[in-house]
Order: C-alpha cells, then sequence, then structure tokens
C-alpha cells in the first residue's frame, strides 16, 4: 500500500473514523472551525453527515487499497493496528492528533514518529478521554507544587453511547503492565487493587486498569505513582466484571474465539450517560482534586479532548516533534475552554 497525504494549509481536517460514536461528536465540534474530510470503511454510514463544509471517502484501513488526500491536519479517532494514518502523516509533515491507542501502541507510535523525525506536530492524546485527564492532571499539578502521587478513578456509564472502540480495553484485561509506583517501575495485574471511591457524589467501586496516562503522566510531570481505576454505574456490572476476572476469563478466554462473551460483559450502548471522572494530586503543597462531569457522556468528553489536540497541533509556534496533552502550555485555560462546552469541573 502507497498512502499518500500532502500537507496542504488551506485544506480540511482529516478525521480517520469521523463517522462513528467519537468522530461524530468530533466531527460536529470541529465542522463548526475547519472545512472537514471524514474517513472509514463505510462512508454510507455517514451519509447524515455530508454537506456545507463536510465531505466523506472510503479509506478502511484494513484493506491495501491506497488512499491520498490534501489536508491541513490528521486527527485518528480508530485502531490504527499498522500506523498507516500516523506514516502518512508524518512523513507529509501535517500536524497529527491520534486519541484511540491503548498503552503498548501509544510506546510504539511514539518510538515510529520520533524515528521518521516528524517536521510537524505529534500529539499522542489517547489518555483516558482523549487526554483530557492528563490536562487535568498537569492543572492540578501546578497547584499542588509538583505531582508525588496521581489517582484517576472513573466512573463508567453503561447507558452512555459508545462505540466498539470503546471497550478495546476488555481486550487487554489478561495482561498485566507496568506503572510507577514510589518513583519505581511495578507490575500490576488489571482489575486488582479495588478501593471505593466517591465520584461526583457516586460511591463506586473501583479496579485497576492499564491505560496510557499511566505510562506518560510519570515523564512529563514526574509524578512518582499513577493508578487509573474504574469502576461502572452499575454494581452489578462491577461485580460481574471482577468475577470473570476472578475466574481467569481474560486469560484463558483471551483469544478472538471469546471475544463476544468479554465484549458482553460491558458494551451495551444506550441513549446517553454522563461521563465522571475524579483526578487526585498529591503534591508538597498538598493534595488537589477535581471531579470532571460531562452531561453529554464520554464520547464528546473525549471529541472535546480531541478539539483540544487539533487546536494544539494547529497552534502558531507549534515545535514539530512527539508530545503528550499535559506537555501543553497554561493547562488551566484549557480547563476553562472544557467548562466552555458544557463540562463540569469541580475542584478542592
Amino acid at each position: 500500500m502507497n498512502d499518500l497525504l500532502e500537507s496542504d494549509p488551506t485544506g480540511p481536517i482529516l478525521i480517520v473514523g469521523g463517522y462513528g460514536t467519537v468522530g461524530t461528536a468530533l466531527t460536529r465540534l470541529v465542522g463548526t472551525q475547519w472545512p472537514l474530510l471524514l474517513t472509514g470503511r463505510n462512508p454510507d454510514r455517514g451519509s447524515h453527515l455530508a454537506g456545507g463544509n463536510v465531505t466523506l471517502r472510503r479509506w478502511d484501513l484494513s484493506r491495501p487499497e491506497p488512499f491520498e488526500a490534501k489536508v491541513r491536519a490528521v486527527i485518528s479517532t480508530v485502531n490504527d493496528p499498522d500506523d498507516r494514518v500516523l506514516r502518512a502523516a508524518v512523513t507529509a509533515g501535517i500536524p497529527y492528533v491520534d486519541v484511540t491507542r491503548w498503552t503498548s501502541r501509544v510506546t510504539r507510535a511514539a518510538t515510529l514518529a520520533t524515528l521518521l523525525r516528524p517536521t510537524a506536530p505529534v500529539l499522542l492524546s489517547s489518555g483516558w478521554m482523549g487526554g483530557v485527564i492528563n490536562i487535568v492532571a498537569a492543572a492540578l499539578a501546578q497547584d499542588a507544587g509538583g505531582s508525588d502521587q496521581i489517582d484517576v478513578a472513573i466512573r463508567y456509564d453503561i447507558n452512555d453511547r459508545a462505540g466498539v472502540d470503546s471497550v478495546d480495553f476488555m481486550d487487554r484485561l489478561g495482561l498485566d503492565f507496568e506503572v510507577r509506583k514510589g518513583g519505581k517501575a511495578a507490575v500490576v495485574r488489571p482489575l486488582s487493587d479495588t478501593r471505593w471511591v466517591d465520584i461526583a457524589g457516586h460511591r463506586t467501586k473501583v479496579a485497576r486498569l492499564d491505560t496510557p496516562e499511566q505510562f506518560t503522566l510519570p515523564l512529563t510531570l514526574g509524578a512518582g505513582s499513577v493508578a487509573t481505576r474504574i469502576g461502572f454505574s452499575s454494581n452489578t456490572s462491577t461485580t460481574a466484571l471482577l468475577a470473570a476476572r476472578s475466574v481467569g476469563l481474560f486469560r484463558w478466554g483471551s483469544g478472538e474465539r471469546w471475544s463476544p462473551l468479554r465484549r458482553s460483559l460491558l458494551y451495551s450502548p444506550g441513549a446517553g450517560g454522563t461521563a465522571h471522572i475524579r483526578v487526585d494530586v498529591k503534591g508538597p503543597e498538598g493534595t488537589r482534586t477535581a471531579v470532571i462531569s460531562d452531561p453529554q457522556g464520554q464520547a464528546h468528553l473525549t471529541a472535546l479532548g480531541g478539539l483540544l489536540g487539533l487546536r494544539a497541533v494547529l497552534a502558531e509556534g507549534a515545535r514539530p516533534g512527539v508530545s503528550f496533552p499535559e506537555s501543553a502550555p497554561d493547562p488551566a485555560s484549557r480547563l476553562a475552554e472544557l467548562e466552555s462546552h458544557g463540562v463540569t469541573i469541580l475542584r478542592s
């Protein structure tokens, strides 16, 4: 395959996966500011978004047919297992944002992009909710004078609208992962280290989960310990997930044959729900806490992370090279922008 993207400062923003669940939310946010080119394997699914400054084309990342386009920036909202989108954008010197990689693929993308010697910004923004967690943690770390310890607790609303990619982490629950604890490397078992946390007034049982911010925050903020945990709006779902882990489902049932069973434990998208996340940062000047709530749900919050990412890579003076969302200057201003879109951020 020979995908060929060309940089055009007057061209559209290319959203790969632009009519999926997150892509649709991002299209509605970004389309008011820039012309858009949406791609995916079935463009007919996005016909309701076409028109005006939005066009659709087919780009199936699983098939060898090459893709060509002239664009001003690229944002990927779907898994890019062979790094086709990343390679095409970086090779062409086009600003690039990614919001849909799990941790091992973030590390690979960072390595690949660095080896390709990018001449434009490459923002790997796949921390939880498109890097929103990273930005909030950076703002709290500023207030706390540093980040000795960062704890993230997610309340996943099972009634929320969700795309298939949103539960890709289910396929990672059979794999131990490395984190930083007390400034040292430690290996953690998924869904272990459970605890009860108050998240926006909801007492929620949460357990460890492999997410990219646990890899990036120690590098960027110097955090000695980072832990991300997840729990569900339904105690029954949480109990079922922990029971599945106890019987070893995510280890002996890790193959393709058991994928429908694994995903059925969580993937039951509803009409909509509220995304709630709590972030605690402990530093030399004490502990700072933020509770993030988005009544429009996790897809909207992830899309907002993507919007902030696009603005960062297109900003005047944006530097070429690989970066993460928490590295951007003035994180407090980004929190204000999230709030302007209906997100509540209660800080204490």
